[in-house]
C-alpha cells in the first residue's frame, strides 16, 4: 500500500511537471491551482485545453499497460509474457492500420479496430496454445510467431495506403502522445473506470491461487477456466485500448510489473503497484522525450523502446542464469 501510494504521487507529479513545461512556462503551484479550479485563465486554457489531454493520456496509456502486462505474466507464470511481445499489441495495430488504410478511420473507428484486432489475435494465440498452453514458454514462444506474421501484414497494409494515410500511421506507430485530445484517450479511460475494479475485485484474489497452478487453485475452489478466461480478456481489451490511444508503446507492460514486484518485495500480480509503475513508466518516457533534446521532440514508444530494449536483454541473461530458459 505504501510502494502503490508513493508510486500514485510520483506520477501525479510527473504529470504536473509536464504539463508545467513548454515554450510558455508554468509553475507546479500555478498547475495544481488550475487543476483544483482556480488559477489564471490564461494559465487554466493552456493547463486544461492544450497540455492536460496529454498528460492524462500518458498516465491512462501507461496505467492500462501496466495491469495488462501484469495480468499476462501472473497467467502465464513468466516473466516474459506482454501483450508487445506476445503479439496483442500487434494484433491492435493490425486493426488500427486496417480502419485507417480501408475506412480513413476516426477515433472510435480506431479503437473499435484495436480491441478487435487485439482480440482475434488474443484468440488465435490461445487457440495454438490449448487449454493447458496459456503458462510456461508455450505461450510466449507462440506469441512471437504470431507477432511476426501480424508485422508482415501490418508491412503490407502500409503498402497499401495513400501516401497521408500512410504518414498518419507511422507516425502512430511510433507511439507518440503528440496532439492527443480527451476523444482519443476517451475510450481507454472508460475500459480503466470498468475493467480496473472488476479485475481488482472479482480476480486479485483468484489470481494468486492460480499462481500456484491450475490443479492447487481448483481444489481450493476456483473455476480457472472461467476466471483465466476473463482474466485474458481483460488484459487483451486493456492492451488494445492503450495502442489504440498512442499507438504501440513498447516494453512497459513487461518492465512495469517486474519493477512493482522489486519495489513492494512482495509475491502474486501486484495489480495496483503495477499499474501505478507502469503510469509512472510512460510520463516520465513522455517527459525525457520532450524535454531530452531542445527543439526536437522524441516519441514516447521511442524512448521506452531504447530503455527497454536494454532490459529486456539482461532479463534474458538473467532468467538464462538462473536455468528458467
Amino acid at each position: 500500500m505504501v510502494v502503490t501510494a508513493l508510486l500514485a504521487a510520483a506520477a501525479a507529479a510527473l504529470a504536473v511537471v509536464a504539463i508545467g513545461g513548454g515554450e510558455f512556462s508554468i509553475g507546479p503551484a500555478d498547475v495544481v491551482r488550475v487543476l483544483l479550479g482556480g488559477g489564471d485563465p490564461a494559465d487554466a486554457f493552456i493547463v486544461r485545453e492544450l497540455r492536460l489531454p496529454r498528460a492524462a493520456a500518458a498516465l491512462a496509456v501507461g496505467a492500462g499497460l501496466g495491469l495488462s502486462g501484469a495480468i499476462f505474466q501472473s497467467v502465464s507464470r513468466n516473466p516474459l509474457g506482454s501483450p508487445d511481445f506476445i503479439g496483442i499489441g500487434q494484433g491492435a495495430s493490425a486493426g488500427v492500420l486496417t480502419s485507417i488504410v480501408l475506412f480513413g478511420a476516426g477515433t472510435a473507428t480506431a479503437a473499435t479496430g484495436a480491441v478487435a484486432g487485439g482480440l482475434l489475435a488474443g484468440a488465435a494465440i490461445l487457440a495454438i496454445t490449448g487449454r493447458r498452453g496459456t503458462h510456461g514458454q508455450r505461450l510466449v514462444l507462440v506469441g512471437v510467431g504470431v507477432a511476426a506474421m501480424l508485422t508482415g501484414v501490418n508491412s503490407y497494409l502500409l503498402t497499401r495506403a495513400r501516401i497521408e494515410d500512410a504518414a498518419r500511421a507511422v507516425l502512430w506507430l511510433t507511439g507518440s502522445l503528440d496532439g492527443r485530445d480527451w476523444a482519443d484517450t476517451g475510450p481507454l479511460l472508460i475500459g480503466l473506470a470498468v475493467l480496473v475494479p472488476a479485475v481488482l475485485l472479482c480476480c486479485a484474489r483468484p489470481m494468486r491461487m492460480l499462481e500456484m497452478g491450475d490443479d492447487a487453485a481448483h481444489g481450493l475452489g476456483v473455476p480457472v477456466g472461467a476466471v483465466r478466461a476473463g482474466l485474458l480478456a481483460a488484459a487483451i481489451v486493456l492492451a488494445a485500448l492503450a495502442s489504440a490511444a498512442a499507438g504501440p508503446v513498447a516494453f512497459v507492460a513487461l518492465i512495469a510489473p517486474q519493477l512493482a514486484r522489486k519495489l513492494t518485495r512482495t509475491p502474486g500480480p501486484n495489480l495496483l503497484p503495477s499499474l501505478c509503475t507502469g503510469a509512472v513508466l510512460l510520463a516520465a518516457a513522455d517527459l525525457a522525450g520532450q524535454r531530452a533534446f531542445p527543439g526536437h521532440q522524441l516519441p514516447a514508444g521511442v524512448v521506452t523502446g531504447l530503455l527497454g530494449g536494454g532490459y529486456l536483454v539482461w532479463l534474458l541473461v538473467t532468467e538464462r542464469r538462473t536455468g528458467r530458459i
